[in-house]
């Protein structure tokens, strides 16, 4: 895989290097991220975020390490950091490069002594490996480290009165246990070099937090520093020094033993995909990173996005096929499957699984649906007999639990109409992915008949059809429906002025409880195309695609609203109220776009030309993992021009969707 490098021309100031990020993860929900000079801007950027409790329960264990070298009689700060008041300390304007390929590396260069960063986790494990080397120049020359403690909720700061250890050292490792907590946690830090030196200044005061002032939230920071480690160099001498924080009993102490292994580990996950294309192999390994255990089942899960979410039943299901399928990682995907499965509860997947070992929430029409085209993917890529028999024992009853739940009628107002049509959601429920609501002010009402979960509701009837006739079943009852569903489909939601789909047939208004069909033009509508099994006249599904590049289509993903719309906002900004009235009213989402491109090279044909048009419209999120979040793909981007990128910086449906549109219908056609 390519490597993705930055000079000194990506960071000419401060405010300029805060823009790009990095993140990278262990496998068991915790991460480590920062920018990409190294100065943090949220809450969620440090060295060691750990999960206590996988994929959840995530802490702030080791925010960075300050690093500063003494030679020829001068002190440089390598250490870039926003203080309270808009000051900074420049530590950048060291930094030769910033390198992401495998891993986040950083490279100094002070008066002709190198120093090389490299940050691994010790993968499946809270352990963070800081792997230095250093070339010394021709002075003695000193270097210290400060690491920079706290034990927080990684959503939230921390004030002085907040850091209390109890701190023990112990040769070369430093021990210390949180006091104002009621986790039973020690946290480790070893160094392997140098010794460790008491500082009189115990606290890193007012590190001040750029996005968090973006987004109108509490932008400060603290940190505990009681220690800082001393290193000692001679006159052009080379070392290798580790510095390993953990919460686990035992862990490897060579950094660079850790981020071998883990480089290792990735590059045989690539190789494994086996695409040799940069693009794809870039995906790939974005998709690893939200792949992580679940302690409470024993199998994997789907992290929704970094840094916030956990993991979600409708995301998991849309991400799926790219980050497990694509990339053959079917156990992972079997894993996935049966976790799900087993949590199907009035045959409603789960939305959400709760960071305290609470009950699952279900608030989700589309979660259940979704998990049959996930079966549908995961057959269509393994298509052994052994994996037939692995959905026939222990996936196809839970199927059928779905398909009953929906035609008789589940919670949240979702049942199946006399029309055979799928209504859902009703009140102050919001049940689509379009889900925001504040207060009482539901957003994007969207009560009644969606157009993507009949499109859904359709391929999953048609799924079972399959299905029962494979496991030798009775497929009458799917089938008869199906063509039900697709008649009532065709009759209720094609707009002839417009030349596209309703958003909502049989909408009903909060206000004066009034019915409509809601014509907005929106995003749902691809999926009747893109799903495998379509249910309008080829020349519908063109006038389809036609419409939602004209409205929609915006260079990363598509927009939740049309342009032209008089509720459109363009600007996803400020303060959360203002966000989440343009969350779905404009803002541009990136998983659509794998949707929008399965459906144009579906309408288009698979001409050399449609392909090659195909790659143009996918081409600027390949530009993409060079901004935001290095490697990985946004939530969200703004629906007005230049589409800059919002929300979690790195999207697992976002990834996994352009993953798999990608290699299903450009790569594999080219």
């Amino acid at each position: 895989m390519k490597a993705k490098q930055f000079g000194k021309g990506y960071y000419k100031t401060f405010r300029a290097g805060i823009e790009r990020e990095w993140v990278t993860t262990n496998g068991v929900g915790g991460y480590a991220g920062s920018s990409i000079i190294g100065a943090h801007t949220r809450k969620h950027h440090g060295l060691l975020i750990a999960s206590l409790h996988a994929p959840t329960e995530r802490y702030m264990v080791l925010s960075k390490i300050n690093e500063t070298l003494k030679m020829g009689g001068r002190t440089y700060e390598l250490a870039a950091t926003q203080r309270k008041g808009g000051k900074y300390e420049e530590g950048q304007k060291y930094l030769q490069r910033f390198i992401y390929d495998e891993l986040p590396q950083f490279v100094y260069e002070v008066g002709g002594t190198f120093v090389t960063k490299t940050i691994s986790f010790e993968y499946g494990k809270n352990t963070i490996a800081i792997g230095y080397e250093i070339q010394n120049g021709m002075y003695d020359m000193e270097m210290d480290f400060v690491p920079l403690f706290n034990f927080r909720d990684h959503n939230e700061g921390s004030k002085l009165k907040d850091l209390k250890f109890d701190v023990k050292l112990d040769e070369n490792t430093l021990m210390l246990k949180p006091l104002n907590t009621d986790k039973d946690v020690t946290i480790q830090f070893f160094a392997s070099e140098g010794f460790y030196a008491k500082r009189k200044t115990l606290f890193d005061k007012n590190m001040e937090l750029q996005t968090e002032i973006d987004t109108g939230m509490s932008s400060a920071d603290n940190n505990f520093t009681p220690y800082e480690v001393k290193v000692a160099l001679k006159p052009f001498e080379t070392k290798k020094i580790s510095f390993v924080c953990t919460i686990e009993e035992s862990f490897c102490k060579d950094a660079f033993e850790t981020i071998e292994k883990n480089r290792k580990r990735i590059q045989n996950l690539i190789k494994q995909a086996d695409f040799q294309d940069d693009f794809a192999d870039a995906l790939v390994q974005a998709a690893d990173q939200f792949i992580v255990d679940r302690q409470s089942t024993g199998y994997k899960t789907v992290l929704a996005g970094l840094p916030w979410f956990t993991d979600w039943g409708r995301d998991t299901m849309i991400a799926l096929q790219g980050l497990t399928l694509s990339t053959k990682r079917f156990e992972d995907a079997r894993g996935i499957l049966k976790t799900f499965a087993r949590y199907v509860h009035h045959g409603l997947v789960p939305n959400m699984f709760p960071d305290e070992g609470l009950d699952p929430l279900y608030n989700t029409v589309d979660a259940s649906l979704w998990y049959f085209y996930s079966v549908y993917k995961y057959l269509e890529y393994t298509k052994t007999e052994a994996d037939y028999e692995f959905i026939k024992n222990e996936i196809y009853p839970t199927l059928e639990i779905i398909i009953k739940s929906y035609k008789e009628g589940t919670d949240f107002s979702i049942y199946m109409d006399k029309d055979n049509l799928i209504h859902a959601g009703g009140d102050f429920d919001q049940v689509t992915w379009m889900d925001v609501r504040v207060g009482e002010w539901v957003v994007t009402p969207r009560h009644g008949k969606p157009v993507e979960i009949n499109a859904l509701w359709y391929n999953a009837l048609k799924v079972m059809e399959e299905l029962a006739v494979k496991f030798g079943k009775d497929a009458k009852e799917y089938s008869e429906l199906a063509e039900k569903v697709k008649v009532s489909f065709n009759q209720r939601f094609w707009n002839e002025e417009k030349g596209c789909l309703y958003d909502v047939v049989d909408e009903e208004l909060m206000k004066d409880k009034s019915i409509r069909d809601n014509d907005q033009i929106r995003p749902n509508q691809i999926w009747a195309v893109s799903l495998p099994f379509a249910m309008l006249p080829a020349e519908k599904e063109k006038q389809v695609v036609d419409t939602v590049m004209t409205h929609l289509y915006a260079s990363y993903g598509l927009r939740s609203l049309s342009y032209e719309d008089k509720e459109y906002k363009g600007i996803y900004f400020g303060k959360l109220h203002d966000r989440d009235a343009a969350y779905h009213q404009g803002t541009a989402w990136a998983f659509p776009l794998g949707g929008f491109i399965t459906a144009y090279v579906k309408v288009n044909g698979k001409s050399k030309e449609s392909i090659a048009r195909a790659r143009k419209l996918i081409a600027p999120v390949e530009d993409h993992l060079m901004d935001g979040c290095i490697g990985s793909i946004a939530e969200i981007f703004d629906g007005d021009e230049p589409h800059i990128s919002r929300g979690c910086y790195a999207q697992a449906w976002s990834v996994g969707e352009i993953l798999r549109a990608y290699t299903e219908d450009i790569l594999c056609n080219e």
